[in-house]
């Protein structure tokens, strides 16, 4: 009454067949393999080197990117493009630690040199502070003792990307004995993230005179 029906096995798609056919889709497919390995590795390889393309414009940003800063309250043209600072920058830093450390007497030094000292790299701040120490040391011997240090418009300020050279005159007030000293103040300096640091002061070559 009812048909006999039976489940037809899947055909062998290589029955029948040669066996280079075998092979020949073997290595078909093993080309098309490769060619995927290929183009993933291209890929790859693009990829890389849009990543490294995209690092370099953003180190080179950052590095002409301007940075604004205004030091101790002062207005003017001070900024810092790419870790070098500008020209009205440096005289503004330079005249105010010329004031802060070159002119100062027992009632302002401590005040002035903690304000100096905010500025000093971590790595020199030891050495500058205990050198300031010991002025004031002088100063509470000597309480009549005061200092005023100026820029002598006669010569030049001078400077590079690492130090700053300022020919001062300074004059020395004490028992009502005044002495001038004329010689440079060498300033070493560093910039970190676009920002002053000061890295060591040191007299040069001073000479003095009784007046």
């Amino acid at each position: 009454m009812f048909g006999r029906s039976s489940a037809r096995e899947p055909s062998d798609p290589l029955l029948e067949k040669p066996a280079s056919f075998g092979i020949h889709r073997y290595l078909q497919g093993s080309s098309n393999l490769f060619e995927e390995n290929r183009l993933l590795k291209f890929s790859i390889a693009g990829l890389f080197g849009i990543t490294a393309m995209l690092g370099i414009a953003l180190y080179t940003t950052s590095q002409n990117q301007r940075t604004i800063v205004v030091p101790f309250g002062a207005g003017g043209d001070l900024y810092v493009t790419g870790g070098k600072p500008s020209p009205a920058y440096l005289r503004t830093m330079t005249r105010n630690i010329v004031s802060l450390s070159g002119t100062y007497s027992a009632l302002s030094a401590d005040r002035q040199f903690q304000e100096l000292l905010s500025i000093v790299h971590p790595t020199a701040y030891n050495g500058i502070r205990d050198s300031l120490n010991a002025i004031l040391d002088e100063l509470a011997n000597n309480p009549t003792l005061s200092i005023a240090t100026y820029i002598r418009p006669d010569q030049p300020v001078t400077w590079t990307d690492r130090q700053i050279l300022v020919p001062v005159e300074k004059v020395r007030v004490i028992g009502g004995v005044i002495r001038k000293f004329r010689g440079n103040l060498r300033i070493r300096y560093t910039i970190d993230a676009g920002r002053f640091w000061l890295l060591s002061l040191s007299e040069e070559s001073f000479d003095a005179e009784l007046r």
